[in-house]
C-alpha cells in the first residue's frame, strides 16, 4: 500500500507546472567616452541582457507549502511574478490549475483609508460578495490581530501591521494557489503561529502555497519543500532541512571570501538536482521491483 501511495502521489494532477522557463530583461546602460576633465564627456546609450531566470522546471502539487530562498537578485520575485501571470516568460511555459493570488510587500493597501475599508475593498477586488465579506470580517480581523486598530488609517500602521492585514485579506478568499513574497518577515510569535495555522488550513483544503523569505527559520517552520535559486538558476529542490543546510554552507563560504568553495557547493547541488515527484516515483518503482 505504501508503494501505491507514493506512485499515486507522484502522478497526482499538479496545480503549477513550470516547463523550461527562462526570463531575460534588456537593461539600458550608459557608457562614458573621452572624460579627462579638459574635454566634454560623451555618453553612449546601449543595453545589456540580464538573465533573471534560466531554464527552470518544477512541479507543485496540492497540499504543498513551497519555500523559495536565495541571495538578493537570484530570481525569487521574478519567479513569483511569472507564476502569478503578471509577465510572460521569455521562453518555456507555465501552467496553473487556477489564477494564483500574489501577496507581496507592495500589495495594494490604500493609505488614507482605514483597515476596515481596506478589508472591504481588498475582498471585493478578489470577487467576494458583500454578504460573504460580512460573514468573514471578524475572522479576517482576528487573523490580522488588529482589532484595536482596524478603524485607523493604514498610513498610521507599522510595516508589520500592514503585512498582517495583507495576509489576512489575501487568505480570505481561500485561494487554491497563494504566492507570498517577503510579506511575512515581520510579526510577533503569536502572528507567526496564526500564519502557520492558516497555511496548514489552506494546504488541508487542497491548496498550494509558495513563500519567498530571507528568514530561513520562517521557511523551515512553514514549508514542506524548499527551492534554492541563485543567479536565476534552480540549484536545489527538496526537503527544507536538506536545502537550508546546503544553502547555509554556500553562504558561509561566500562570507569567508571563498568563492571557489561556494561555487563547488552550488555546482554539486545543481548536478544532483532531482524533482521530488520524480524521486517518489523512482522510489516506488524500486520498491515494487
Amino acid at each position: 500500500m505504501a508503494v501505491t501511495n507514493e506512485v499515486s502521489f507522484a502522478l497526482e494532477q499538479p496545480v503549477v507546472v513550470l516547463d523550461g522557463v527562462s526570463m531575460t530583461y534588456s537593461v539600458p546602460t550608459t557608457a562614458r567616452e573621452g572624460s579627462d576633465g579638459a574635454r566634454r564627456v560623451l555618453q553612449r546609450q546601449s543595453s545589456s541582457i540580464v538573465i533573471a531566470l534560466s531554464d527552470v522546471s518544477l512541479v507543485a502539487r496540492r497540499g504543498e507549502s513551497i519555500g523559495i530562498i536565495g541571495r538578493n537578485g537570484s530570481g525569487k520575485s521574478t519567479l513569483m511574478k511569472l507564476i502569478n501571470g503578471r509577465v510572460p516568460p521569455t521562453t518555456g511555459a507555465i501552467y496553473a490549475s487556477s489564477r494564483p493570488t500574489l501577496l507581496g510587500v507592495s500589495a495594494a493597501l490604500v493609505p488614507d483609508l482605514s483597515g476596515r475599508d481596506n478589508i472591504m475593498l481588498g475582498c471585493l477586488a478578489m470577487g467576494i460578495s458583500r454578504a460573504e465579506i460580512n460573514r468573514k470580517f471578524d475572522d479576517i480581523v482576528a487573523l490580522s490581530g488588529l482589532s484595536d486598530s482596524i478603524d485607523r488609517p493604514i498610513r498610521t500602521y507599522s510595516s508589520g501591521m500592514g503585512a498582517r492585514l495583507q495576509f489576512a485579506i489575501a487568505t480570505a478568499v481561500e485561494p487554491e494557489i497563494l504566492l507570498i513574497d517577503e510579506a511575512l518577515n515581520t510579526g510577533d510569535d503569536q502572528f507567526k503561529g496564526q500564519t502557520k495555522a492558516k497555511m496548514d488550513e489552506l494546504r488541508s483544503k487542497a491548496g498550494c502555497v509558495f513563500l519567498v523569505s530571507h528568514s530561513l527559520g520562517v521557511i523551515k517552520e512553514l514549508c514542506s519543500r524548499v527551492l534554492w535559486l541563485d543567479e536565476g538558476e534552480l540549484v536545489m529542490d527538496g526537503r527544507p532541512e536538506d536545502v537550508i543546510k546546503w544553502y547555509r554552507i554556500f553562504t558561509k563560504h561566500l562570507a569567508a571570501g571563498d568563492r571557489v568553495l561556494a561555487l563547488k557547493t552550488k555546482r554539486r547541488m545543481v548536478n544532483e538536482l532531482r524533482i521530488p515527484a520524480v524521486q517518489a516515483l523512482e522510489s516506488g518503482r524500486r520498491s515494487s521491483a
